[in-house]
């Protein structure tokens, strides 16, 4: 998700550089059609650890003329345990190039990592802490045996449209999204099990409103671009102060409030002292006993609803194609379409809940395009 972001961002700058070209390679999808791109020969290559030496061990890319070699998310990538495969593919770039390295954490391991690749760097670190006037921390102790209840009761008090809830594990990530389907909550786990198609399709659904909680681990959320989130749910302390900040950091964006609620349990206390050390405040105890979910007002369901299209860019389909359709023969109001995606083959669109069924069975009935 993250290296699909960045080559949209680069392909937006650079749209006025018309002799530029622009590439994005990852796994889980088929490697030949990325093989005919990179033969055309590229300016910019996006490109995730594993595909890059597959693709390089295949002899599809070369790196005789690299000038600029850019290491982003460089502490996820040492979690994730790619520093082999980025040692290997750097032992291939010139001696003569500019590295840069990003991270959104310093640990011990990014200093030796950096110590390793880059030669004398210049060290850039921008302000870690967050406007407590533009984000709110509300913390609650838990015993391990509540805290799944205190998640529910949280978010059927709070009520939020979009909420991201970080676990540790992808097994814990699973328990609390089954947890939170069966209270009647709108939620879904995103972890590294899902092939590119299913994660795909939960990043739509979520992006477009059509889903009201996701759940993930901190690797998982590193790639998401979510505009507008009401509430972060610590269901378990991130390990250290800077994944605390980076988590919490995800709600009151661009000008607005937002809310970062953390579950501790006793064992978990020593954390909550290094987030207090790190901000250099008291943090807010409150009371669990004191949340009054809203239960009465119906299950917790996103606002939108997402219908899957079976065709895509390949089909040389456009979002106005979708939108027409709806509009026209479907006879919708458009102020009640949502975010149009789409992928090489399939497309997601959004859809108030009330009219989904409406707009699945006019659709399944006409034509796009």
């Amino acid at each position: 998700e993250l290296a699909a972001q960045v080559a949209e961002s680069v392909a937006l700058y650079g749209k006025y550089l018309p002799a530029m070209r622009s590439a994005v390679v990852f796994g889980g999808v088929k490697i030949n059609p990325q093989i005919d791109k990179l033969s055309r020969g590229v300016d910019v290559l996006v490109a995730t650890p594993g595909r890059l030496l597959d693709l390089y061990q295949q002899k599809a890319v070369r790196f005789d003329n690299l000038e600029i070699l850019v290491l982003d998310e460089a502490d996820r990538m040492l979690d994730m345990g790619f520093v082999d495969s980025i040692a290997e593919i750097i032992g291939q770039t010139p001696a003569r190039r500019q590295t840069l390295l990003f991270s959104a954490t310093y640990p011990a391991g990014i200093e030796a990592l950096a110590g390793r690749f880059l030669r004398d760097p210049a060290r850039i670190e921008v302000a870690t802490q967050h406007d407590d006037r533009q984000i709110e921390q509300r913390f609650y102790e838990v015993t391990p045996e509540t805290r799944l209840e205190a998640v529910t009761r949280l978010l059927y008090s709070l009520r939020p449209t979009s909420c991201v809830a970080f676990c540790f594990t992808k097994q814990q990530c699973q328990e609390v999204a089954d947890h939170l389907a069966a209270k009647g909550v709108s939620a879904m786990a995103l972890n590294g099990d899902l092939d590119q198609r299913d994660r795909d399709q939960v990043l739509g659904m979520f992006a477009n409103r059509s889903l009201s909680v996701l759940v993930a681990t901190d690797v998982a959320a590193r790639g998401l671009d979510i505009a507008s989130l009401d509430l972060v749910i610590n269901v378990e302390l991130g390990r250290d102060p800077e994944t605390h900040i980076h988590r919490i950091g995800r709600t009151g964006r661009a000008g607005e409030k937002g809310l970062a609620v953390s579950l501790v349990a006793p064992k978990e206390m020593r954390r909550a002292l290094a987030i207090e050390d790190q901000q250099k405040g008291a943090i807010q105890w409150l009371p669990l006993d004191e949340v009054r979910p809203h239960v009465d007002r119906g299950p917790l369901q996103a606002p939108m609803a997402t219908l899957c299209i079976g065709a895509g860019r390949k089909q040389k389909l456009r979002p106005g194609d979708i939108l027409g359709a709806l509009t026209g023969d479907a006879g919708i109001p458009g102020a009640q379409v949502g975010k149009i995606t789409l992928f090489d083959n399939q497309a997601y669109v959004a859809v108030e809940r009330a009219i989904a069924d409406k707009a699945l069975q006019r659709l399944s009935q006409g034509k796009i395009k």
